[in-house]
């Protein structure tokens, strides 16, 4: 009988690790239930691609990836209704940060080509256009207009 009373006070204890261990993962289900959602995002000469085009509300950290091959770039996350090819621009074809219809959540200058950095923001439901801002007056190019735009919705 001895044995047996080992067993099942051991059973539980060891459950309750477990389920400790298993909650302190990062899932999904982690992710909706408030925990921060990670995208990696590469940008490249002419497209900004997400690995997902949404994500659930809340803070989420974009991991951005400057995989060239010959430009620096940056990331610029806004908030607006307005379809990614439709923002407001100036004479030179960058987009016009302050206006109407866009509010800027966050950014990331100067990326060079190979580096990766982190953005983490608080996003709420609604969406979202992804892009490059940088002007290149040597080149005499926006990247915003070369196509370095994406939505991106939060849910």
């Amino acid at each position: 009988m001895r044995h047996l009373r080992f067993p099942a006070v051991l059973v539980p204890s060891l459950m309750l690790v477990l389920a400790s261990c298993a909650a302190a993962t990062p899932t999904p289900e982690a992710s909706e239930a408030g925990g921060a959602t990670s995208i990696d995002v590469a940008l490249q000469e002419w497209a900004v691609v997400p690995s997902q085009a949404s994500a659930p509300a809340g803070e989420i950290t974009f991991t951005v990836t400057n995989d060239g091959p010959a430009d620096i770039h940056e990331f610029v996350v806004l908030k607006t209704d307005l379809d990614p090819a439709d923002l407001p621009t100036a004479e030179d074809g960058s987009v016009t940060e302050s206006g109407e219809g866009i509010e800027v959540m966050d950014e990331i200058e100067d990326i060079p080509v190979g580096e990766t950095m982190d953005l983490t923001v608080t996003l709420a439901a609604g969406k979202y256009v992804l892009l490059c801002n940088i002007y290149d007056a040597t080149e005499d190019e926006a990247h915003y207009q070369e196509g370095m735009r994406t939505a991106f919705t939060v849910e």
